[in-house]
């Protein structure tokens, strides 16, 4: 994320399929898609590099909004602000 006033959300609209779209603390969507990357027999070609599911879900958090679980499935996360700025 390169805007600076994306670095400080506090929240983000995760999507799964078959779940109800839910609002999660940025802590609980690192840990939502760290649990994601833990049930992945391999991670992404672009995580590789990184040690460790929580790493990786940082990384994941500051550069995509996508993650392909397995062929046509995946779950989405994207940054949303419930205050306005300054507020």
């Amino acid at each position: 994320m390169s805007d600076p006033l994306m670095r400080e959300l506090d929240h983000y609209v995760v999507l799964e399929p078959g779940i109800a779209e839910r609002i999660l603390t940025a802590a609980e969507t690192r840990a939502w898609l760290a649990s994601h990357l833990a049930a992945l027999t391999e991670p992404p070609a672009d995580l590789v590099g990184i040690p460790g599911c929580d790493l990786q879900a940082e990384r994941l958090l500051e550069t995509a909004c996508e993650l392909e679980l397995e062929p046509g499935r995946a779950i989405q996360w994207f940054a949303v602000r419930l205050e306005p700025p300054g507020g």
